[in-house]
């Protein structure tokens, strides 16, 4: 492999191993490095060019997250010619599914080369998923859409995305309830009930009641997460009456 012929009399041996780290993850030579490592500059670090704006990987990310859209959907297009628009979108749902990014982000070891000031121990899951569409974004400025595809293609559709195994993956088991229970014409309710648990962190305690009955409880440390696990629960336990009408 060659490199440019600056990168290494221009730049430190730092700038050298990130050029050489994400040449490895694209499969290609970067041309505009300084769009990488914008891809991977947390705000934390607050960093901003000479005009004051702020230099992070957020605006890539919002780029990212389009391309990997738009090209996830033409793969669909062109894979599932019987698919209509409800189907289409809910499968592009599951691929760019937030878990599913964070996973690819993890996968590729992205979090190795995010500059920032807050220890990487402390960041959530999501910075994994975030900065793998601020790489795609990166992609597409440095490269345009047919080099953004390719990556797509190789490190999303190739190795991820089958199919028949994503019919069957449910993303949100409260979007499935709730579908039921509208197209059924049942009344549903998410409420929030006293909980008397000791954690030293706060939990929230929901219960899910469908035609006033309490079908399901949960506890978990957001208010969204046990909507999501009670739900579940009430998904296992009326499974073979909501299969045949979802």
């Amino acid at each position: 492999m060659s490199f440019p012929s600056n990168i290494f009399n221009s730049h430190s041996k730092k700038d050298g191993d990130f050029f050489l780290g994400v040449s490895k993850i694209l499969g290609f030579k970067p041309r505009k490095i300084g769009v990488y490592k914008k891809a991977f500059l947390h705000r934390s670090v607050n960093r901003k060019d000479k005009q004051g704006n702020p230099q992070n990987y957020e605006r890539l990310e919002f780029l990212g997250d389009a391309m990997l859209g738009t090209i996830i959907s033409k793969h669909l297009y062109n894979e599932v010619p019987a698919g209509d628009e409800g189907y289409l979108t809910k499968m592009r749902s599951k691929i760019v599914s937030r878990k599913h990014l964070n996973e690819l982000g993890k996968d590729l070891g992205l979090i190795d080369f995010v500059e920032s000031r807050i220890p990487k121990t402390h960041f959530g899951d999501n910075i994994h998923g975030n900065v793998f569409e601020a790489l795609v974004g990166a992609i597409y400025l440095d490269r345009g859409y047919k080099y953004c595809e390719k990556f797509i293609s190789n490190r999303v559709i190739k190795p991820y995305v089958d199919i028949e195994q994503l019919e069957g993956k449910v993303i949100s088991y409260k979007s499935l309830v709730i579908e039921w229970c509208q197209k059924q014409k049942k009344e549903f309710k998410y409420q929030l009930y006293e909980d008397t648990g000791k954690d030293p962190l706060r939990h929230f305690a929901v219960k899910l009641s469908i035609d006033n009955k309490v079908m399901a409880k949960a506890r978990a440390t957001s208010k969204k997460k046990a909507e999501e696990k009670a739900s579940r629960r009430a998904y296992f336990a009326l499974q073979e009456r909501m299969k045949d009408h979802l």
